[in-house]
């Protein structure tokens, strides 16, 4: 499919309702209980149940528990009726070994949000290519106050729960707000961590970006990295026919190199002619803020906004 203007073609999960349960579920790396325990409380705040998956403080060395151990977490999400979201606890790596294991009659079969970010960027391409599943970027159940503050926590509350549309305004203050070429662009919003955006290519899960707006982060890759990756999405055509970019947050990115994220952001996209708004509060920095993917979504550089249809109905 690479008709992004298109409004059908997305499954939308219901959104959550007071009573609802969430299963907590780590198909990357390992957690620890002290790190979730907030996320738990946050949750039965908004009136949600939150519900351990079987083997979510696994262990395996970097992994959170052998891979079978973390297919089966996932799967056991997707196939139980009561369980109406499933919330990631981090990132970290892993969800990429696991993805072909997920059962996608499942997951169109009774469609739930799902959330997370980072390496879960992996698993919301894995469901949008195996279900067009429209997923939420935004914080895991390992929540941390002083990275994600209130706003944080009502961003993920508002995406999760109601049928409104997302706005996210860039921020003077992110590393990336000079990112920038005027414009207007309408698009499915698809992506998330740059790294693993890359590391889908060549795989079936590389969504067809035409048409699309490019969601962009990424955290502790210096710029020379950055421009690696920028380029080899160049030199393997995913981004022809991109409608735009919207740049969050590089976090932790700088080196000894005289050269910024930002500068590496400029010239590797600045030269696509569509579109590109950076400084979108995003990713891993501080007051990271909730956004849909796989909805359509209007990139407006000149008003610095991205405004995204909602993930649920």
């Amino acid at each position: 499919m690479s008709d992004h203007t298109a409004p059908d073609h997305v499954l939308r999960p219901p959104a959550l309702r007071p009573g609802d349960t969430v299963m907590l579920v780590s198909p990357s790396g390992p957690t620890r209980p002290e790190r979730v325990a907030r996320g738990i409380e946050l949750l039965t705040g908004w009136g949600l149940r939150p519900v351990l998956a079987p083997n979510v403080y696994a262990r395996h060395g970097y992994l959170a528990g052998p891979d079978a151990l973390r297919a089966a977490d996932l799967n056991t999400a997707f196939a139980d009726p009561e369980v109406r979201g499933v919330i990631c606890t981090r990132g970290g790596y892993g969800a990429q070994r696991v993805v072909d294991a997920i059962d996608m009659a499942a997951v169109r079969r009774d469609p739930k949000v799902v959330a997370g970010f980072s390496d879960i960027t992996a698993l919301q391409l894995a469901l949008w290519r195996g279900a067009r599943l429209a997923g939420v970027h935004g914080p895991g159940a390992a929540w941390r106050d002083e990275r994600t503050p209130l706003a944080s926590a009502e961003s993920l509350h508002a995406a999760l729960t109601t049928t409104e549309p997302v706005t996210v305004a860039a921020v003077p203050a992110e590393e990336t707000f000079g990112v920038r070429v005027p414009g207007r662009a309408v698009g499915r919003l698809l992506g998330g961590n740059l790294c693993l955006v890359v590391a889908s290519l060549g795989t079936p899960d590389m969504p067809d970006l035409t048409g699309a707006v490019l969601l962009l982060e990424d955290v502790q890759e210096p710029p020379y990295k950055i421009d690696r990756m920028l380029t080899q999405l160049r030199r393997a055509g995913a981004l022809d026919g991109l409608a735009g970019v919207a740049v969050g947050q590089f976090s932790d990115c700088s080196d000894g190199w005289p050269v910024g994220v930002a500068d590496v952001l400029t010239e590797r996209l600045g030269d696509l002619g569509v579109p590109v708004l950076g400084g979108l509060p995003i990713g891993h920095g501080p007051g990271q803020l909730t956004v849909p993917v796989g909805t359509l979504a209007t990139l407006d550089a000149a008003a610095g906004t991205l405004t995204v249809a909602p993930a649920v109905r």
